[in-house]
């Protein structure tokens, strides 16, 4: 390997065949001993999880995180909001960043940037500070998941490379389990400070072992030019303002609050800006056109698709367990379940991935997804979360083996045109975030929905002529009497509760049809997947058969002159 001219820090360096960086801004894949190789995919694991933690952490412990800021719950859902704007909108620069500037200020700086973020964190004294500061942390964290992966290449030989790279990019999903695990531990040393102190030695030790063991080097090209800045002013806050919207949507509820359709009609017009303004560009930032043949379109379909279906972990599974009053420290099978389906997922895709297959991973995860859906859409009252842990262990295998094959399905036209690197990051980047948001806010809203009309059917036959009525209001009467000794003030409560069996009765019918919905969504994906799938193996037998019978003409027509 040759050395970079100091007087040209643009200038490609000469790789031996095994070493070149698959991508400008990629380290190069020299030969490691194995002890080092070891190294590189433990530290790899450890970066993947660190940025991923600092977003789990505070998703887990919402509820908490609100008692300690004395915040309402439109207010405290900023802090999962603003981290997810920033980690979309820096994706927009940081593939040139390192494109430009080498992956050793990248490594470096975006590592310090981190300590620094998690160390002010833990002077956060009101929820003001704490949005600010989550925003950086959401920009630097998107930093680390590449890194990741870079770190995850190096740690396999060339012939296992697929298999780091499925690694690498599944890794950042053992964040949530890991997060109910063991957060509410951290929340009895320092209230929410003891999340973030437990981030900020994270971020410390996977500083310390990056400094030492580095990554190689890679090319440098110049890439950034000024109208791509023009872009990310335009895109970002475009971005930033539809994360807001989809966030907060369903909480401050989207028919009744007017600067959500402010900030929708703003973002749309950011972001239609923002890819005119590409689209006219000789060198884009985002290749319009690239990202709008049908390949590209169809595949981020999907992925949003298979998003909003997963979302039915969080929004339906934990908030139903959360809606009857369970915590992270009651979920803790629960979490192992989930956890335990997440590294099956990564463990089977990295042992099956087969550039030649990429679609049919694909097919088995919406598959498994709908088996998923269709066991907790039979909970009951009495539903526990030893109930859901099939179905949980099921939810998470899937959000891990569908990751890999999706993201190498695009790929390819990175390959060979080094210039849409940006533009797919984006792609991918884009539909597992605003994927996950979309799920949450559709399928909270449905809840929501849902709930309203379960509630209007009960509350249609709790009238007092009815025996079982008056028999449950008997019930509650005789469980308050000892309680109670004024009979309008017990009436009064016995009401109340027949009420709130009601509301609760409510709420897991709506829960039911909220995994039905899902159910659907996972069988209408799918239905569409497999239809392309045969549509474009008829036509690849077609092409073949046709091709056949062309190349057996001239020789027939040879035969026939003979004759």
């Amino acid at each position: 390997m040759s050395r970079r001219s100091n007087r040209n820090p643009y200038a490609q360096i000469e790789w031996q065949a095994h070493e070149k960086p698959m991508l400008p801004g990629s380290p190069s894949t020299p030969v490691h001993p194995n002890h080092k190789r070891i190294a590189f995919g433990i530290i790899g694991l450890l970066i993947s999880i660190t940025g991923a933690l600092s977003n789990a952490l505070v998703t887990a412990n919402l509820t908490n995180l609100q008692g300690s800021f004395g915040a309402y719950a439109s207010e405290i859902a900023w802090l999962p909001a603003v981290y997810v704007m920033g980690n979309i909108s820096i994706n927009l620069l940081l593939v040139k960043f390192r494109q430009q500037f080498g992956l050793r200020i990248f490594t470096e700086a975006f590592l310090v940037l981190y300590v620094l973020v998690a160390f002010f964190h833990l002077f956060v004294n009101d929820l003001s500070s704490a949005i600010i500061v989550r925003t950086a942390h959401g920009m630097v964290g998107a930093a680390l998941s590449s890194l990741g992966i870079y770190y995850q290449i190096q740690a396999w030989p060339a012939k296992h490379r697929l298999k780091a790279l499925t690694i690498g990019i599944c890794a950042s999903q053992l964040a949530i389990p890991l997060a109910r695990l063991f957060s509410s531990e951290l929340l009895q040393l320092d209230e929410w400070r003891g999340l973030y102190l437990f981030e900020l030695g994270l971020a410390l030790v996977s500083l310390g072992c990056v400094l030492v063991l580095k990554l190689p080097p890679g090319d440098r090209i110049k890439t950034f030019e000024k109208m791509d800045f023009v872009t990310f002013i335009l895109m970002a806050p475009g971005m930033a303002l539809l994360c807001a919207v989809l966030t907060l949507g369903r909480i401050e509820w989207w028919t009744e609050t007017p600067w959500l359709g402010v900030c929708l009609a703003l973002a749309l017009v950011l972001i239609v800006a923002a890819v005119l303004v590409e689209h006219n560009r000789k060198n884009p930032l985002i290749n319009t056109r690239w990202l709008s043949n049908g390949t590209m379109i169809r595949l981020g379909v999907v992925m949003i698709l298979i998003r909003v279906v997963l979302a039915e972990q969080n929004t339906g599974a934990i908030g139903y367990l959360q809606q009857i009053g369970l915590l992270n420290d009651q979920m803790q099978g629960l979490a192992l379940a989930i956890l335990a389906g997440v590294v099956c997922g990564i463990v089977v895709c990295a042992l099956t991935i087969n550039p030649k297959h990429l679609s049919w991973p694909i097919v088995t995860s919406l598959v498994v997804m709908l088996i998923a859906s269709l066991m907790d859409a039979q909970s009951s009252p009495l539903t526990r979360p030893h109930n859901m842990y099939i179905s949980q262990f099921l939810l998470g295998f899937s959000s891990t083996f569908f990751i890999a094959p999706a993201m190498l399905l695009g790929i390819g036209g990175v390959v060979t045109q080094p210039k849409n690197l940006v533009s797919f990051v984006v792609l991918f980047g884009m539909s597992q975030n605003i994927g996950g948001l979309m799920g949450s806010a559709l399928l909270g809203t449905f809840q929501t929905w849902r709930e309203k009309y379960h509630s209007s059917l009960l509350g249609d036959q709790l009238s007092q002529l009815s025996p079982w009525v008056t028999e449950r209001l008997s019930q509650y009467s005789s469980l308050f009497a000892s309680q109670i000794g004024d009979s309008t003030l017990l009436s009064a409560q016995a009401t109340s509760q027949l009420q709130s069996v009601a509301t609760l009765q409510a709420n897991i019918l709506a829960y039911n049809d909220v995994y039905y919905l899902t159910a659907a969504l996972s069988l209408t994906t799918l239905m569409w997947v497999l239809w392309r799938l045969t549509r474009l193996r008829y036509v690849n037998w077609r092409q073949a058969k046709l091709n056949a019978s062309e190349s057996l003409s001239p020789q027939r027509e040879q035969a026939t002159t003979e004759k």
